[in-house]
């Protein structure tokens, strides 16, 4: 990670599980070169944490706050961190 990194923790809500939310989010990040993770969570909502330079995560933000076609998003909560430097790829996990 560069010195410029950040982690973005973001928990989206509304009709975001069962319209390919996670692979959208998965296709966003690999194609701005962030690492990290997405769920979904087992209250309904799709949960991502994402490293690499703010500018890119601010673009994935804004794709967050869209989502998919078929996706209808009504909130994102947003939390900045430092970034961990602990992952090395973006992949979908297991609901949690």
């Amino acid at each position: 990670m560069t010195t410029d990194a950040m982690r973005l923790h973001a928990l989206i809500h509304g009709h975001v599980q069962g319209v390919g939310f996670r692979y959208f989010v998965q296709d966003r990040a690999l194609a701005l070169g962030l690492v990290g993770w997405v769920r979904n969570t087992f209250d309904g909502d799709v949960e991502v944490v994402a490293e690499g330079p703010r500018l890119r995560l601010e673009a994935l933000l804004d794709h967050l706050r869209r989502g998919p076609r078929s996706a209808v998003v009504t909130e994102v909560d947003v939390e900045w961190l430092p970034a961990s430097g602990e992952f090395r790829r973006f992949e979908i996990r297991p609901t949690a």
